[in-house]
Formats: C-alpha cells, structure tokens, sequence
C-alpha cells in the first residue's frame, strides 16, 4: 500500500465509520480523540482568526490557560512573558514535558478561508503588518489541548508528572530561552522527556516524519557593516568603494560552504539583504549587508562565523581599506540552536507511531536548515533531557496529488497561502503526543 492509497481509505473508513483491517488506530485513544474534534476544530478556528505576534500573545495565552485549567491541570501564567505552563502531577515516575508554540507572523493572509485572520499588529520594529498563523502554529496549540484532555481523562494509565508548555515567541527565537531564563525547570521541574510536532507543508495530511540524530540547523543572523569612502561616481579613484568590496565579499564567502565546509555537514550561508547607495552617480560612503547562517554541530557553526569575519577583514585589506574604516560583523544577540533528536527516542517512538497509524503513515525525514528554538529544551540538560519533534503533514489530499502530478504548485510555511488539512494535523498530533506521553509514562 502507497502513502497515496493508504490515506484515500483512511479518509473513506472514516467518512464511513469503518475500521480498516491492518491499520492500527482505531482504538479508544483514538475513538475518545473523534469525539473532542468538534470542540478542538472550533478552538482552531478561533485560534486562526486571531493570531498574535511573537511576544505579544496575551490573548492566545489567556485562551490556552483557560483551557488547561477546566481540564484539571495547575497553570502559572506570565512564564518568561507570556508563555503558559500545565502541570498535572499524578504519582512517581518520569517528567514528560509536551510543548506548542503559540506566535503567529507578520503575514497578510490570502487564504480564502471562511475563518482567515483579518488581525493587523504592529512588530517591536514598528511595523505594522496584517498577522497570520501561517505557520501553523494553531493546529499545534490545538494538538496540544487535545492531547491535554486525553491524558487528563486516562490518570489511571499513567504515572508520572505531566508537564503542558505553551512558549511565546518561536518565529524570532526567543520564547524558549525566556521561558528557560524564567525558571521554568527550577519552579516546574526538570523534564526527563521533551517532546513536540510541527505541521509539514511538504508531507500529505496525517502523515508522520520522524528525523533521528539532527532535525533543524542552528540560525544565525549576521550584520555586516562595509565602511567607504565616498565621493563622485566619475572620479572612482578618488574613493573607496563599498559596493565593490561588498560584491567583493559576497562572492568570497561562498567558499565557505562550497571549499571549507566538510561536503557531509550541511551548511548554509546566504546574503538574504544588501543596501548601499542613493544615485547614479554617487559612491556610497557605506554598504550594509545581512546573512542567515545555517548549521548542524557547535563546531561547523563556530566555523562558519570565523570564517565570516576573517573573509569580511581580509578583503578590505586588499581593497586597501585603513584599519579606522574596517567593516563590522555583528551577531544578533538570539540565535537558534540546532534541533537534536536523541536517536533512541525517535526510533521507539517511530515505532510507536507505526504500531498506531500505520506504517506508510510513518516515514523517515532528513533534516532540515530550518530552525527551531524547542531545541533549546533539550540543551539546557543534553546529558539528562531526550527530546523529539516530529513533523506531521499537512497538505490537503486533493493538492498533494496535483502536486505529484505536476498540475499544482504547494505552498510553504510561512505563505500567505498556507491552509493544511487541520483536522488531519490536529487528530494525528493529538494522538501522537497523547500515546508518546502514555508510552513513556507507563503504570506499573
């Protein structure tokens, strides 16, 4: 059986109200999970329709609290700004923390659903923008709560202290650091387990990728700041260019990659942005330019930002920039550690995952250069913390198969277009966060 075909007769045994022989989900967890869909397809709904930016998500987190609450947990609000934790301590055993991002982005949504957000926000930059989930981080709040009630009704199967995390400001970074920064271990305690799904835009709705060992890189932003000397664009010789060093840099830190990184360790160095200059005929006095830098290992990414600031000064010196106009190179202060599956955890889980959907629901994913700050969970005790986010598609059906025909194009995270199958996300989320927390926190 193809993932293709698997899912069409998933999705006619549930329109039907039939179990599929060979497939093994359909148990109570599951059962009990069809029956909340109604109330969590609502709560997605009125998650989506009013989304906040990083940071600033005090009715997001008001609504989560809210909602933790009824369901029996203890929940302290305002961790690390605004972040919500749940705590449900129910007997001896292992911490098992599950985490959803709450922040939505600086994104005009163009979606065309009946529910799309129509919020406008303005960013601490001073920006105004319209803001949209278009990350999906409304099918993960979602998934969470579903996965909450399932465990909360189902204390007897379990021992152990449930940990619930609701985390501000994933999109830029910073929640996980504030909420950790905040004393989240020392008030909460110190979770044995770590664990979190992230929707996929490039997976059909309801399937699970799983990446053992590194998921997503480590995100660094770097400013460059190029000093010239300016002057008059036809008498070049009576000034330093900064454009041309800039140009100049450019080219030069594409070797970084390309003839100093090992060739098996990913990375990436991309000049996203580069200003300088107001007309025709006028040398610039300064040319600024800002990078994403991408990496697995501490080591390749302490590498990549050497390299980057022994290129920067080694080019002005052969531009022949004195040593009072030599650029800067600037690291934001936040930066994204690489996410790391603890390869153990991943695979029992993978196996769970299997046992309970199907295994041409489960596949196995490479790891991305995208980023994300749950790795820092993780980081704070590696030697004494498993941790593991898992993707779960998101394409609807119908545009995953023109996608494959080559009739449509898919949309990505981060697109104003971005609308995944949510109850396919939540119902698949929810459960695999409800089994993995059952799995890992068993009755004796």
């Amino acid at each position: 059986m193809t993932i293709r075909s698997t899912l069409r007769a998933l999705s006619l045994s549930a329109a039907l109200g039939l179990t599929l022989p060979g497939v093994a989900w359909a148990d109570t967890l599951s059962d009990d999970l069809q029956g909340d869909m109604p109330g969590l397809m609502a709560l997605y709904r009125d998650l989506h329709a009013h989304p906040e930016l990083s940071m600033q998500e005090t009715r997001t987190a008001a609504k989560m609290a809210g909602l933790m609450r009824e369901l029996g947990y203890e929940v302290t609000e305002n961790v690390g700004q605004t972040g919500v934790v749940g705590i449900m301590k129910n007997g001896p055993g292992p911490v098992v923390l599950l985490r959803a991002d709450m922040d939505g982005l600086p994104v005009r949504e163009q979606t065309g659903l009946p529910f799309a957000s129509e919020v406008t926000a303005t960013a601490r930059s001073g920006v105004e923008s319209g803001v949209m989930h278009a990350c999906g981080h409304d099918t993960h709040m979602t998934g969470l709560i579903g996965a909450a009630r399932l465990l909360a009704e189902r204390r007897s199967e379990w021992s152990g202290t449930l940990m619930l995390v609701a985390q501000p400001g994933e999109e830029v970074g910073e929640g996980a650091a504030a909420m950790l920064d905040d004393g989240l271990y020392d008030r909460f305690g110190q979770p044995d387990y770590a664990i979190a799904f992230h929707d996929a835009a490039a997976l059909p709705a309801g399937v699970v990728g799983y990446s053992p060992g590194y998921a997503l890189a480590n995100v660094d932003s770097v400013d460059i700041t190029v000093p010239g000397i300016g002057g008059h664009g036809a008498y070049p010789h009576m000034t330093k260019d900064p454009i041309v060093l800039a140009s100049s840099i450019v080219m030069r830190l594409q070797t970084l990659v390309s003839r100093e990184q090992d060739p098996q360790d990913p990375a990436v160095v991309t000049v996203g942005s580069i200003h300088a200059g107001s007309k025709h005929n006028i040398i610039s006095d300064e040319a600024k330019l800002q990078l994403t830098v991408r990496s697995y290992g501490d080591e390749s990414r302490q590498g990549l930002l050497d390299g980057i600031r022994r290129i920067v000064r080694g080019e002005a010196i052969a531009a022949g920039m004195p040593e009072d106009r030599m650029p800067t190179v600037t690291l934001a202060d936040q930066f994204t550690p690489a996410t790391y599956n603890d390869p153990a955890l991943a695979t029992r889980m993978a196996g769970l995952f299997e046992t309970r959907f199907g295994a041409e629901r489960v596949v196995e994913e490479p790891a991305t250069m995208g980023g994300e700050d749950f790795s820092r969970y993780r980081r704070a005790a590696p030697d004494e913390i498993e941790s593991l986010i898992f993707w779960v598609g998101g394409v609807p059906m119908d545009r995953w198969e023109a996608a494959q025909a080559g009739t449509a194009q898919l949309p990505s995270l981060h697109s104003p277009f971005w609308a995944p199958d949510a109850e396919a996300v939540i119902a698949t989320g929810a459960e695999a966060l409800a089994a993995a927390a059952l799995d890992l926190m068993p009755r004796s």
